[in-house]
């Protein structure tokens, strides 16, 4: 189970000079196994949020709840997926998605099962013995995705992992996020500045607005789980995205 629930979360940084509201008085509740995807206008307050569920943060006021348990700090049962590759370059593909379950103490046989199992959903089987020099962007990222997997988190954070991407490694990446996701169902929480991805990955769509740093609106998305790119030429599809463009334009503009 991995029911996530802020509750009046704000985060607050200050120095001699500035106080700055990242985040004021949030609430929200991800429910097990759902993904969110979470967009908003830069300053917005997606990352800190991000950074709080994680624990790599500690809220200034509220709670941030994992199953009824305070999140204190980072744990296993949550990893996190950066823009930025975290791929370590001198170890091969296999050793680096075995890397978390090795950490944890997973037996031999029991680590080998689950590298061949994630590299098999990512497409990287075939890659097993390679260096991440010998990698393409899209695949280190993909590399990225079966590490996060392997180690058994609850909870996966995504911190626009595929923004650095070119259009068509993007949607890739889009197709290989799914189907790992309906392999072996976790609890998302996706950031993104992508419309698109957010509507085709995502079960809700949160959007923020900043000053101050808040929930603006969530947006259910009606698509079931078989969703394909053609998805995106769906008239539904298309007005969800007008819908959540607009309000991105509101909360941009009641912020200039």
């Amino acid at each position: 189970m991995a029911q996530i629930t802020i509750d009046s979360v704000a985060k607050v940084f200050e120095t001699a000079r500035k106080r700055t509201v990242a985040l004021d008085q949030t609430s929200l509740t991800i429910d097990h196994h759902e993904t969110v995807c979470v967009v908003g206008p830069s300053g917005c307050g997606k990352t800190t949020m991000l950074n709080l569920i994680a624990g790599f943060l500690r809220p200034t006021a509220g709670t941030i709840t994992l199953d009824g348990r305070t999140v204190g700090g980072p744990a296993a049962d949550r990893a996190v997926v950066f823009q930025s590759d975290a791929v370590f370059p001198w170890l091969t593909v296999a050793d680096n998605v075995g890397f978390g379950p090795r950490m944890q103490g997973m037996a031999r046989a029991v680590r080998a099962e689950r590298i061949a199992r994630f590299l098999d959903l990512v497409g990287l089987s075939d890659f097993a013995k390679a260096y991440p020099k010998e990698l393409s962007g899209g695949m280190r990222k993909r590399v990225d995705l079966a590490r996060a997997y392997a180690s058994g988190p609850d909870v996966l954070l995504l911190d626009e992992p595929f923004g650095a991407l070119d259009l068509f490694t993007k949607e890739s990446m889009w197709t290989a996020l799914k189907r790992v996701a309906d392999a072996e169902p976790k609890t998302i929480v996706f950031v993104t500045h992508d419309i698109e991805e957010a509507l085709f990955l995502g079960d809700r769509v949160i959007v923020m607005t900043p000053r101050p740093a808040r929930v603006h609106g969530i947006v259910d998305v009606p698509f079931g789980p078989d969703r394909d790119l053609d998805l995106r030429a769906d008239p539904g599809f298309q007005a969800l995205r007008m819908t959540i463009a607009h309000s991105l334009r509101e909360v941009h503009d009641d912020a200039s």
